[in-house]
């Protein structure tokens, strides 16, 4: 069964505004028109007969390529598990009515037990492809797998060969759950995620560390996997431009949260792309202590923002660079729509342009640290629309 649009019109769609961020990268005046899931007109001319728009911000669908915040909706509180297929429900009704039309959940497959293990992560990878002709927003796997879970390497090549993920991250978070030792409120945290005691936790830290080149070898043939299949390969936390430089090598072209401006600048300038938080424009700080994303966009070393842990956190975000960096909102949004489709190689959205999905949000950003959407359309289907929204159409139908 396929999800039921709130809004799919049987003939073209015109739509026309007095802001209108189409492919030419200028917010101005004009319209555009809607076919059968793609954008087949756009024009700076405004007028003739369409619905009008008004002030409303009208600009590409957001494109998340890592997002983990589903992660609450399915596990609540420690130890609380929710149905996973409510949980990704519940997620995609937000990320609709967040401006959000393509999403990669970034499921964790690691050797903790619990909510990152590899079972929960297939669980997870097989309840998104069973779902996706329901879900409103266009959702794909970021599968995101630890390096010291190379016992697990072998279920990650058989989902790569069945197509089954999208996107491909090499994290190593090894390093800092040995550093945890000093951080007894940190450790907790991280085994009551898995259900472990504190002391099994540790013990499999120290079991994990003992020998990584296996750890490694396994990743190297994962890389190559997800390279041969012309899947987008990421790296995870470099902390410096020689750790980018390795994890290029394997045919990792997306730097996921450099660390440092250093690394981040050595990523841009050998072609690759960047990726910050959401979180981190929005609040002005890493919450790790790391790099600073607003830091990063103003000196042009970040190429796209992602939800990471917050949703919420990317709709606001193109606002709050355009106010904090001197960027533009136009050249701010594409953070959040070209720049991820390009690092993905979705060449068919992103941009309001003739030929592409109809991916689009439309915005009151009256007040822009809390802007409001009015309408989403997801492939030509209106997925999230507000009492404005409804009104707006209401006046066509």
């Amino acid at each position: 069964m396929t999800a039921a649009p709130l809004f799919s019109p049987t003939s073209p769609l015109t739509l026309c505004g007095r802001r209108m961020l189409l492919a030419d990268d200028k917010i101005a005046p004009g319209r555009l028109t809607l076919a059968e899931g793609c954008i087949v007109d756009t024009s700076r001319q405004t007028g003739g007969d369409a619905v009008d728009l008004g002030d409303l911000l009208v600009a590409p669908g957001l494109i998340d390529l890592h997002g983990d915040a589903f992660e609450r909706q399915i596990m609540p509180r420690p130890g609380v598990h929710f149905p996973v297929d409510l949980g990704l429900v519940d997620t995609d009704r937000q990320m609709a009515a967040l401006g959000i039309t393509t999403a990669a959940h970034g499921i964790t497959a690691s050797w903790e037990p619990g909510l990152r293990s590899l079972d929960a992560a297939e669980a997870l990878i097989l309840a998104i492809h069973a779902l996706k002709p329901r879900l409103m927003v266009d959702t794909r796997v970021h599968l995101r797998h630890e390096v010291a879970n190379a016992a697990g390497a072998a279920r990650v090549e058989a989902w790569l060969a069945g197509r089954l993920i999208d996107l491909l991250a090499l994290n190593d978070h090894l390093p800092d759950f040995i550093a945890m030792r000093a951080r007894p409120q940190k450790l907790a945290v991280v085994a009551g995620r898995s259900g472990l005691s504190t002391d099994e936790l540790l013990a499999r830290i120290d079991a994990l560390a003992a020998d990584r080149t296996e750890q490694w070898a396994a990743a190297r043939r994962l890389a190559a996997l997800a390279r041969d299949a012309g899947i987008p390969l990421l790296s995870h936390d470099d902390e410096t431009p020689e750790a980018r430089s390795a994890a290029r090598a394997l045919g990792a072209r997306i730097a996921e949260f450099p660390v440092d401006m250093a690394t981040a600048r050595a990523a841009v300038s050998a072609g690759d792309e960047v990726m910050v938080g959401a979180p981190n424009l929005l609040r002005g700080t890493s919450h790790a202590g790391r790099l600073d994303a607003r830091d990063a966009v103003a000196a042009g070393a970040a190429t796209l923002v992602a939800s990471d842990y917050s949703h919420a956190a990317l709709l606001s975000a193109p606002f709050v660079t355009a106010t904090t960096t001197g960027l533009g909102l136009a050249r701010a949004w594409s953070l959040v729509s070209a720049g991820p489709a390009r690092a993905a190689g979705l060449s068919d959205r992103g941009r309001l342009a003739p030929g592409l999905r109809a991916d689009l949000v439309v915005i009151d950003d009256t007040d822009p640290l809390v802007p409001r959407v009015a309408l989403t359309m997801a492939g030509g289907r209106l997925v999230h629309a507000d009492a404005t929204g409804i009104a707006l159409l209401a006046r066509r139908v």
